[in-house]
């Protein structure tokens, strides 16, 4: 399936991008987290992040569909 990923912050910064599209086998977000973690480097468990498809939060099961648009969102800090 094909997704497309935007990222925020340190995630951004460690994909040197702040979006992509990618092709994986992966059903859920915790999988296609797993998969981007190894091919860029995100050090984050995913406890520590948020995730949100087409939009919306969901939870780490959330059942992926071709096309979707996820986003994983890292602990920010600011004042």
């Amino acid at each position: 399936m094909r997704y497309r990923l935007l990222y925020f912050a340190s995630l951004a910064d460690l994909a040197g991008r702040s979006s992509e599209d990618v092709q994986s086998t992966a059903a859920d977000p915790a999988a296609l987290y797993a998969e981007l973690a190894e091919c860029h480097g995100f050090t984050f468990a995913p406890t520590r992040l948020r995730v949100a498809v087409n939009g919306a939060f969901t939870d780490w099961s959330h059942r992926l569909a071709d096309g979707d648009e996820v986003v994983f969102i890292p602990p920010v800090s600011g004042g």
